[in-house]
């Protein structure tokens, strides 16, 4: 288990492999579709982010309303190829991590490797159980989105996968590779 702060740099990325566990502590934002267009769209007109997402990790999540006493509502991740659009130009733009579920497309995977990012996967289905990680919410930007307006959580040993690496490796494959030895 490795125990990782945001933001993190160009070291930290490189030091996560495909198959490490992690525990994040620190801010991580909260983005979905619509967001993820709103911001590639102030990076293409050459507008400032809402964030600043330098070494930043984004959540892909639409988290459901806060009980009383909590910091945020179920937080479990959402499936992450609909930001494959999106996700390069984040990355390029000083992004370094996504949190998700699902592999992320081949043009995802060249940005990760040519600027230094990492995918970390969030158990699906453990949403109320993630966010006991979550210790603070805010909305940021796009109030107007509801459940998938960007926020700003802070949290405390989040637990995550690192699924894809800077380095080209993909746990999801290498996984079943393991497994199918396993059986010979």
């Amino acid at each position: 288990m490795k125990v990782i702060t945001t933001p993190l740099s160009n070291t930290d990325v490189e030091d996560l492999r495909a198959g490490d566990t992690v525990k994040i502590t620190g801010i991580i934002y909260t983005a979905r579709d619509a967001a993820h267009k709103r911001l590639v769209d102030l990076l293409d007109q050459g507008k400032e982010l809402p964030f600043d997402i330098n070494g930043q990790l984004i959540y892909y999540v639409g988290p459901s309303p806060a009980k009383p006493g909590q910091a945020i509502g179920s937080a479990g991740p959402t499936t992450s190829y609909r930001m494959d659009p999106y996700a390069p130009r984040l990355i390029e733009a000083g992004q370094k991590g996504m949190i998700g579920k699902g592999e992320m497309g081949p043009e995802v995977v060249e940005a990760m490797k040519k600027h230094k990012a990492v995918y970390f996967a969030a158990v699906g289905g453990a949403g109320a159980l993630i966010a006991k990680s979550v210790k603070k919410s805010e909305i940021v930007a796009y109030e107007d989105l509801g459940a998938e307006a960007v926020r700003r959580l802070e949290v405390e040993d989040f637990p995550a996968v690192v699924v894809q690496d800077a380095h080209g490796g993909n746990f999801y494959v290498e996984g079943k590779e393991n497994f199918v030895k396993s059986l010979s």
